[in-house]
């Protein structure tokens, strides 16, 4: 494995450059270090587990290194984007003359940016500005009618929701007389966590359903609903109406057309401003994490897994017969009396 270093905003080597070599070296010192006695049995198989172990451990690591490097850079862009909004904003409103258009030009700009924060953030920064990685960003949203009062309320009914079309698998929740909300809602997570969809508790006691951003757009197209004629009166299949969570920041309501309007683009502007560096401090954390676990585990974990191939040989050798005599002959394979006067001349 190879990692190609460049340089980042963030401060750190891109896509884990720096820290992630260190999984490297320790993977390599483990093979070089391991390889004469490979032959014996025990080795060969602590070697083996070890290594798996490893490379499992290093391409999670790196996954989360290089998505909060990624995600910072965004964030970087976006943020210097937005002051040089905010300078253009304020001196339009102090009178003093700019050039024409350059406030158009620069909410455009930005727009373009915050259109590709999924792609830009490799899917782990999700339009509140929360990060998520190492899972996918989500998308929040409601089911109109399905409110936690309606569901309290009303005698029992069994819904049945489908995601993706008719041929897709239904998925059932029973509603009762006298449920509570958590009971409500874990309901309602164990039906549709199969379809992708997850539920929860809002601050306000509403339900909370989420998807990722990928799956996003076939879940709003085909989420459907059947129940037994009491809370959809229909009785049949019919698709329900869901409406996202809003945005955090929204440049598509910023308007430039006045002097009243300017302020209040101002005024947005500076609240994006800092939501941005939030979201900033708490990518910088979780790679700030990353990089610790590079730095702390990986040592350990290599000098442990030598240690117990040492006790390996050790105990092998300690066994008279066959067993004994493979584990000391593979260990000095490659050994030759040039080799051994060399090191003994070293100082």
């Amino acid at each position: 494995m190879q990692i190609v270093q460049t340089s980042s905003s963030s401060g750190v080597n891109a896509k884990g450059a720096g820290t992630a070599r260190v999984v490297d070296d320790a993977s390599a010192a483990v093979k070089g270090g391991t390889s004469a006695r490979s032959d014996a049995p025990a080795a060969r198989s602590s070697t083996a587990s070890l290594q798996r172990g490893l490379s499992n451990w290093d391409h999670q690591l790196q996954g989360e290194i290089s998505n909060a490097q990624q995600t910072l850079d965004y964030l970087d862009r976006s943020s210097s984007q937005l002051q040089a909004l905010k300078s253009e904003l304020a001196a339009k409103l102090a009178a003093r003359q700019g050039r024409e258009g350059q406030v158009e030009a620069r909410v455009r700009q930005f727009s373009n940016t915050w259109r590709q924060r999924a792609s830009a953030s490799g899917g782990t920064l999700d339009a509140q500005l929360s990060y998520t990685s190492p899972q996918a960003a989500q998308q929040n949203f409601s089911i109109r009618g399905l409110t936690m009062a309606s569901l309290q309320e009303g005698p029992q009914e069994v819904l049945a929701f489908s995601v993706g079309g008719a041929n897709q698998a239904l998925r059932s929740v029973n509603i009762e007389p006298g449920l509570s909300q958590s009971e409500i809602v874990s309901r309602f997570d164990r039906a549709l966590m199969p379809s992708g969809i997850g539920v929860k508790l809002g601050q306000n006691g509403e339900l909370v359903f989420s998807t990722s951003e990928a799956a996003w757009a076939n879940v709003r197209d085909s989420l459907s609903v059947r129940g037994s004629g009491i809370r959809y009166p229909t009785g049949q299949m019919s698709r329900v109406r869901t409406d996202a969570e809003p945005a955090a920041i929204a440049p598509e309501e910023w308007n430039t057309g006045d002097t009243e309007a300017l302020r209040a683009t101002l005024q947005q502007v500076v609240q994006a401003l800092a939501q941005l560096q939030a979201a900033r401090s708490s990518v910088s954390l979780a790679l700030a994490q990353a990089t610790g676990r590079v730095a702390r585990a990986q040592p350990v974990q290599v000098h442990v897994s030598m240690d117990t191939l040492a006790e390996n040989f050790m105990e092998k050798a300690r066994q008279p017969g066959y067993e004994s005599l493979l584990a000391i002959s593979s260990a000095l394979v490659g050994i030759s009396r040039e080799r051994v006067v060399a090191l003994l001349g070293l100082d």
